[in-house]
């Protein structure tokens, strides 16, 4: 389980070319002498008999050759088709530079181009057509399933509708889980929910390969997810499923429905909730601060924005702050402006976040209708503020001049991604700062060099979290997935951060020892989870054991 296979570990035996089709058994020209002879191999492949790592450099070098970002992911993706351990070995010596090609933001591009790229058959597509069809569908799958990410392709990063093309994500996602988390490749699935598009330039693309209409929506749409759910549960019971690039009004209501139902999360919420908080906890201790004297803008009302301030909320009231305190320190915008409980239009989620008039009476703007970012800024006085729009450019020179007033050390997190969808870019932020902005952001931006002093750009990427998570989950064999889990993930990413010991280093370690991050995260998701009581009782050196049992590497 914790290494690569080697044919005689598959139930069903495989020999010639269907053993070399078998992207999970393949070894390519790395198959031993012995091997060629035992699985009728012989001739099949070039004499030469390779290490793994000749197959890394060949490979890199291929990789290396591709100057548009888009062939190079797929590239990638035909290597993962062809031979997956060593797409994952290729992917762990060069994560920093392959990371961003695999999953944002150039996943994005792929996902947009999807008709137009597609080469191979990964994971199902399950059409509203086939509604009805869904055990059978499902049957078709012969292998035992750990770990589901599935989307609707509705809100695809900050892209929208992609129809069928949002299957990119929970292929890229589960790279990710296996990458960074030990998942073992054989035992994920891919999953497209295909409810049609309201993207007419898709649906105008003759070579467009989903569903041509419009979406299904209403109640047509909850029971169909209805019918998934069962379909999940009778087949795979004890899967983990993540939910993934949802419309904020149905990932919501998704995840509060179904919770309880079996083991499940919701990466744009819960997943971005806890990296986000990790990474600010991190922020404000590097900077000398606390949380509970933190006011705090949030710029985006969705979910993914929505669920940070809730987290956020919960490590304020954790620290000894009541409900009423902790939310008077939220600031949070819509595009009608702040939440306020003055306003007629919040529904019941909001209104958790929701600010006193009380609160705002003495502030130097008219309080009565719509309060702008500008005035939240001006008379809120923040120290840390968040984006979550996908609107390039929402975080002005003007507003964070503003901002850079009142607080010695500006925390800035313009978080949507893909790159082209920032709220600002780093090296604006330090600018309009005097360099003094603490910044992460959504997608990888390179390091920043202002007066002197070079600034590390911390990607606050769900990817420190959700794999970690996946890991734990699966080492504790836990049955559900709870808030404390997100929680114990969050505050275990911040002891992680390599500036609580240098100001100047980045927020959040590197990629290359990701790894090693997901182990001390997933070992605190399972302690969780125990303690929770929704997991095997384990102690903490049966936790660290089960951990190094459950995770795959990638050799053969």
């Amino acid at each position: 389980m914790n290494s690569g296979r080697t044919p005689k570990e598959n139930t069903i035996q495989k020999t010639g070319t269907l053993l070399i089709e078998d992207p999970l058994l393949n070894k390519g020209t790395a198959f031993t002498e012995q091997e060629r002879r035992d699985f009728g191999l012989l001739g099949l492949l070039p004499p030469h008999v390779d290490t793994l790592a000749e197959q890394v450099a060949r490979a890199y070098e291929a990789f290396s050759e591709f100057q548009i970002d888009i062939d190079k992911h797929i590239f990638l993706r035909q290597l993962q088709d062809e031979n997956e351990t060593l797409f994952y070995r290729l992917l762990l010596e060069h994560i920093t530079e392959m990371m961003p090609i695999v999953y944002t933001p150039i996943v994005g591009l792929a996902c947009q181009r999807f008709s137009h790229i597609y080469r191979r058959a990964r994971g199902i597509f399950i059409s509203y057509p086939e509604r009805d069809s869904m055990d059978a569908i499902f049957e078709n799958i012969k292998h035992d399933v750990d770990v589901i990410v599935v989307t609707d392709g509705e809100r695809i990063l900050g892209l929208g509708d992609q129809g069928v093309g949002g299957m990119g994500i929970p292929i890229g996602k589960l790279s990710l889980y296996t990458l960074c988390g030990g998942v073992d490749p054989a035992k994920t699935l891919p999953i497209v929910l295909d409810l049609g598009t309201n993207n007419q330039e898709r649906l105008d693309d003759p070579r467009y390969i989903g569903w041509r209409e419009n979406r299904i929506k209403g109640a047509e749409y909850d029971k169909f997810i209805g019918q998934f759910v069962d379909a999940v549960k009778k087949r795979f019971p004890d899967v983990l499923l993540q939910w993934e690039d949802f419309a904020s009004v149905d990932a919501e209501r998704i995840i509060d429905k179904y919770r309880d139902d079996l083991c499940t999360f919701n990466d744009d919420i819960q997943g971005t909730a806890a990296v986000t908080t990790g990474t600010i906890l991190a922020a404000i201790a590097a900077s000398g601060g606390e949380l509970k004297d933190q006011r705090i803008v949030m710029l985006g009302a969705g979910s993914a924005g929505v669920g940070i301030c809730l987290q956020l909320k919960q490590a304020m009231m954790l620290s000894g702050m009541s409900e009423s305190e902790a939310r008077a320190q939220f600031y949070v915008i819509d595009r009608d402006g702040l939440l306020h409980s003055g306003r007629s239009d919040l529904d019941e989620l909001h209104q958790q976040l929701a600010q006193s008039p009380e609160n705002l009476k003495e502030w130097d703007c008219d309080v009565s209708g719509a309060i702008s970012f500008a005035d939240v800024v001006s008379n809120g006085q923040p120290g840390v503020l968040i984006g979550a729009t996908g609107q390039t450019g929402a975080f002005t020179e003007e507003i964070i001049r503003e901002m850079a007033k009142h607080t010695e050390r500006p925390v800035i997190f313009p978080l949507s991604n893909p790159t082209s969808r920032a709220e600002a870019t780093p090296a604006d932020l330090l600018e309009w700062t005097n360099g003094k902005a603490v910044i992460a952001t959504g997608s990888p931006f390179d390091a920043v060099d202002y007066k002197g002093v070079t600034h590390i750009i911390a990607q606050c990427n769900n990817s420190y979290i959700f794999p970690a998570m996946g890991l734990g989950i699966l080492a504790s064999r836990a049955r559900r997935v709870t808030d404390s889990m997100f929680m114990a993930a969050a505050m275990a990413l911040k002891e992680t951060s390599p500036a609580l010991k240098d100001p100047n280093a980045s927020l959040l370690p590197s990629l290359t020892t990701i790894r090693e991050v997901g182990r001390h995260i997933a070992s605190a998701v399972a302690s969780a989870a125990i303690e929770a009581g929704v997991a095997d009782s384990l102690s903490p050196e049966e936790i660290d054991q089960r951990i190094e049992q459950t995770m795959w590497k990638p050799e053969y």
